[in-house]
């Protein structure tokens, strides 16, 4: 886990990219972009040859910019402004062209549809252990009775706590996880029959 004073644009155009937070966890496939505010420790786990860009932003750069981490779709516009932003120099001039270039970056940020390509993360360390091997392994085939035994719990501490912390029962959690996971693969290009197995899903 680590943090950063600037908030953090991580904009991929091959491979996919996980960030985990103590809230939740975000995955983005390749031509979509995570969005991390400034102070939130974080973690980023790349699968696959992966091509990433990242724009690290002053937390006053502007008004409208999200307060929260989410993962958000680019345009070909902002696509075409991030790899123009990358080649510019540090001490750009704020006046000119490429102070323009971002501050048209942080419009097309503020007004970035959402991608639902999100789970929540419980917060005890034996719930979270589990979330995070169902996040790298989606297609784990463990029952509930055999992650309660496995975590030293009762089948009813758990299927009572996990909603507690996450919101969701274990089962739509899964679900969810499953989801966005498999968005994930084909997004790759990876065909739907070996997704769907590849992610828990018998047919």
């Amino acid at each position: 886990l680590h943090s950063h004073r600037r908030s953090q644009l991580f904009y991929g155009s091959t491979g996919v990219a996980r960030v985990t937070t103590f809230d939740g966890a975000w995955i983005t496939p390749p031509f979509r972009a995570i969005w991390v505010p400034g102070g939130i420790e974080h973690q980023v786990v790349c699968r696959g040859p992966v091509s990433f860009r990242t724009l690290y932003i002053e937390p006053d750069a502007a008004s409208n910019l999200p307060v929260s981490c989410r993962v958000i779709e680019v345009s070909e516009l902002l696509r075409a402004l991030i790899h123009e932003a990358v080649n510019l120099p540090l001490d750009y001039d704020v006046n000119g062209r490429d102070g323009m270039i971002m501050n048209l970056i942080l419009k097309e940020i503020s007004s970035a549809p959402v991608s639902p390509l999100y789970v929540n993360m419980p917060q005890s360390t034996k719930l979270r252990k589990m979330c995070d091997i169902l996040l790298t392994d989606p297609g784990h085939q463990a029952s509930i009775d055999d992650w309660a035994n496995k975590m030293n719990m009762s089948r009813r501490t758990l299927t009572r706590q996990f909603p507690m912390e996450t919101g969701v029962s274990i089962a739509a959690w899964r679900q969810q996880a499953r989801f966005v996971e498999a968005l994930s693969r084909l997004a790759e290009g990876a065909a739907v029959t070996s997704v769907a197995f590849e992610v828990g899903y018998q047919s």
